[in-house]
């Protein structure tokens, strides 16, 4: 693991910050801020991490992934309540209050479509460099 900065990361990450934002303001239904939110989550964390280190693709998505499922499973045992963060809005919304096995689906989902898409953008590069 190697710290360096990347810039399409980080836009990547702060624009879907913004989406993630925008969908808890003003998203009301009950598909896009029920699943939205937890496919694109992963997402945010996976350009956040990549953002700064370059690690290898799989190792990320499965950091990430495990990241996201403790995070949930924290939310099975009620650690914002356990912690006495019942009041604290941002631990609420960034621990989440309940846990779902849809969220876990929508965490997993989301990674998988991350690393297709950057295994094919990698094997793409791969390809083209083979060629030149």
């Amino acid at each position: 693991m190697k710290l360096r900065f990347s810039k399409v990361y980080f836009g990547l990450a702060v624009l879907l910050f913004i989406t993630e934002v925008l969908i808890a303001l003003y998203q009301h239904d009950n598909f896009i801020r029920s699943y939205g939110g937890d496919f694109l989550v992963v997402m945010l964390v996976y350009c956040a991490v990549r953002a700064f280190w370059s690690i290898p693709l799989g190792s990320a998505c499965v950091g990430v992934l495990l990241f996201a499922y403790a995070i949930e499973i924290s939310q099975y045992f009620h650690l914002v309540g356990r912690l006495g963060l019942e009041r604290c809005r941002l631990a609420a919304v960034v621990l989440g209050t309940s846990f779902s096995w849809t969220d876990m689906l929508c965490y997993t989902v989301g990674m998988m479509l991350v690393y297709v898409i950057e295994y094919l953008i990698r094997g793409h590069k791969a390809l083209v460099k083979a060629e030149a």
